[in-house]
This record gives C-alpha cells, sequence and structure tokens, in this order.
C-alpha cells in the first residue's frame, strides 16, 4: 500500500447539495481515526489532489461531498493514488459525485438516483461478519434519508446491508435494496454507506460502529 497506512484524507467538499451534517461527520471521523489508532487530515480544498503528495495517505474518504469536486489532473491522481492499493471509502451523498467520471461510479459501485424524505426505517443486516456490520442486530431500526440508485450494485459488490422497503415510504428499488457494500475496485479496498443524512447519526454509537468498521476494511493502522 502507498503511503504511510495509518495517514487518512477526508474530503468534504461540495459544488451541488451540501449536507449540514458534514462538520459532524468530520468531527466523528477524527475521533474515531484516533481511537483506532489513525491520522486523520480533513480538507475541501482539491489543490491536496493536484501534486504527488496524496502518497502520504493510506485511505481517502469521500465525506457527502456532491457534485464535480476534482479537476481532470486532480482525478487522475486519485486514480493513480487509489490504483497503488489505498483504501477508499464513500459516505452518503459521495454517490452524489463526479457524475461524468465512469472511473469514479465503478470504484464506488452505484450511483445517486433520488430518495424520499428522511424517515425511520429498517435495516437488514446480511453480513454478520464484517467490521461495519457485525456490531448491528439483524435488523436495525434508523433514521435516515434512503437513497435509491440508478441500477442495483448486487452482482458486483459484497451488500452488506439493505433497507427493508415495507418499514418506510417512497422506496424505489423493491426487494434487497442496498444500504451499505465493500468490494474490491482492481488493487483498491472499498466501502461505501449511504447512510449519513442528518447531524444526529454521528452521535450515534452504532451508526459511529458502522462508520469505524468501514474505515478500518480499507486502511489499516500502523
Amino acid at each position: 500500500m502507498p503511503g504511510h497506512p495509518s495517514r487518512v484524507l477526508i474530503y468534504s467538499r461540495t459544488t451541488a447539495y451540501r449536507h449540514e451534517s458534514i462538520t459532524h461527520g468530520v468531527a466523528a471521523l477524527r475521533e474515531l481515526c484516533l481511537e483506532s489508532g489513525l491520522e486523520a487530515e480533513a480538507t475541501e480544498s482539491p489543490d491536496v489532489f493536484e501534486s504527488s503528495g496524496l502518497g502520504v495517505y493510506g485511505g481517502v474518504v469521500f465525506l457527502s461531498t456532491s457534485g464535480d469536486v476534482l479537476t481532470a489532473r486532480g482525478r487522475r491522481n486519485l486514480q493513480a493514488h487509489l490504483g497503488g492499493g489505498a483504501g477508499f471509502m464513500g459516505v452518503h451523498s459521495a454517490a452524489c459525485t463526479e457524475y461524468d467520471w465512469p472511473y469514479f461510479g465503478e470504484l464506488l459501485g452505484a450511483r445517486f438516483a433520488g430518495h424520499p424524505p428522511p424517515q425511520p426505517g429498517c435495516v437488514v443486516v446480511e453480513d454478520r461478519d464484517h467490521p461495519a456490520t457485525a456490531h448491528l442486530p439483524e435488523r436495525w431500526r434508523h433514521t435516515d434519508e434512503w437513497y435509491d440508485f440508478t441500477a442495483t450494485p448486487r452482482g458486483s459488490v459484497n451488500v452488506l446491508a439493505s433497507v427493508d422497503e415495507d418499514s418506510y415510504q417512497g422506496g424505489g428499488m423493491g426487494a434487497g435494496h442496498p444500504v451499505a457494500w465493500e468490494h474490491r475496485h482492481g488493487a483498491t479496498p472499498v466501502f461505501y454507506t449511504s447512510l449519513g443524512h442528518a447531524p444526529e447519526a454521528y452521535a450515534d454509537p452504532a451508526f459511529r460502529a458502522h462508520l469505524r468498521g468501514g474505515l478500518l476494511s480499507v486502511v489499516r493502522p500502523g
């Protein structure tokens, strides 16, 4: 893995919708990194992707990014860095990012299509062994913004959890609606969770453990 495996870059730039939860998410991820023996650096400047300096990061997190957040050079550098084995984690509206960059859609596993209003729903844990979901009950009652995707990633990713569309109003994907998954994209370990809309989520111990497990599945402490 390139760079120092204990350093994590948290990137939260937005050029479209901006979630009020971003500052809460950055604070939570900083705390989770510290607890896990990882060094966290957070930025919203695309300049960090403009040079070879990415090599110091063992993992990159896109936290509720939206719209086009990288330059053409930044895209090339990120792709090269991740291609060298660094880990990638996407949270919530990372799926609403870099729509015209095919690589990013393949990396993440799916593209955002829409959502009903935030509301309670029931998350169904499908992988009882992954560190992002092992702590959760088989059915976890959670309030969030339930993302629909343009196509299901099933078949190309390991779905960790889905949402029961009978437990809320407005779902558009049917049975087995994925909300969190992991896979390898070439040399890159990838974790994505569509959860994390509201500021309150980042104070919820169950959701924080979900984030921590996802992070540790793509980047290891030094």
